[in-house]
């Protein structure tokens, strides 16, 4: 068994309704992202237990990228890398303190946020953002 498993995948897809009317416009994790801050990886939003870390975090034309890896070194760690491998677990999901927003109609433009976390749920609040295992690299 590996102790770690990479990850990679969309936590935030540009544009996007998500399903409490949330829209994140291009660039809004630019100046946090800029800042350095670490980006932690969380099961569940829990805050108590990180399960892994992100190596990159990076916004692209489609939305916030990111590639990491879950660590077995912990219970919670092994649970989630068993859980993402046999298919059962595929969502991501943001941690954020909204810095700048509009309102248009029902729907929440976020233009800047301070990220905190990524998570590995079951439920992502944005269908679209999941995960997917990083494809291996070859090292001939």
């Amino acid at each position: 068994m590996k102790d770690e498993l990479k990850i990679e995948g969309y936590a935030s897809l540009f544009w996007t309704r998500d399903l409490n009317d949330d829209v994140t416009a291009a660039g809004a994790f630019a100046a946090s992202l800029a800042e350095g801050a670490p980006v932690v990886m969380l099961h569940q939003h829990d805050e108590t237990e990180p399960v892994g870390v992100w190596d990159a975090v990076v916004e692209d034309a489609k939305g916030l990228f990111v590639r990491g890896r879950i660590l077995r070194a912990t219970p919670r760690g092994r649970l989630v890398a068993a859980l993402v491998e046999a298919g059962a677990l595929d969502g991501l999901s943001i941690g954020f303190r909204q810095v700048k927003a509009r309102t248009e109609g029902r729907l929440r433009v976020l233009s800047r946020v301070e990220l905190w976390e990524v998570s590995i749920v079951t439920f992502p609040m944005l269908p679209g953002a999941r995960l997917s295992l990083a494809p291996a690299v070859s090292s001939g």
